[in-house]
C-alpha cells in the first residue's frame, strides 16, 4: 500500500524506484516512455504518501488535531495489548524523527520532480 508508513522494507524499495526514476537517467534515457511512464507512477505513488501526511504541513491546529487523533489510536491500541509501547513514552523524539526522515525528505523530493 503506498501510505504504509511502518514497512521499512517497502520504504526502501520505493526510494529506490524514485532513485532509478529521476538520478540515474541521461537526457536521451530520460525521453523513452518507460521512464516516462515510471516517472509518472512514482510521482503519483509519493502524492498520495504526501496526501496521508498532510495534516503536518498545514495550520498548527490541524497538525495538533489529526496527531492528537493518532496519539489516541496508538494509545488504545497499547492499552489493550496490540501495541508493546506506550506513545506516552516516545511521541516527543518520534514526531521530530517523523519530520526529519519523512515529511521533509517526501517534501524535498516532490518539490525536486
Amino acid at each position: 500500500m503506498a501510505t504504509d508508513l511502518g514497512d521499512r522494507e517497502l520504504r526502501k524499495l520505493r526510494n529506490g524506484r524514485w532513485d532509478r526514476a529521476f538520478k540515474t537517467c541521461t537526457p536521451e534515457e530520460e525521453a523513452q516512455v518507460d521512464n516516462v511512464n515510471r516517472k509518472a507512477t512514482i510521482v503519483i505513488e509519493h502524492l498520495i504518501q504526501a496526501a496521508d501526511v498532510s495534516h503536518t504541513t498545514q495550520h498548527y491546529d490541524v497538525y495538533r488535531e489529526w496527531s492528537a487523533f493518532l496519539f489516541q489510536e496508538m494509545y488504545f491500541a497499547f492499552r489493550e495489548g496490540r501495541a508493546d509501547t506506550n506513545p506516552s513514552d516516545f511521541w516527543y523524539e518520534g514526531e521530530i524523527g517523523f519530520f526529519d526522515h519523512y515529511v521533509i525528505p517526501l517534501s524535498k523530493k516532490l518539490s525536486d520532480c
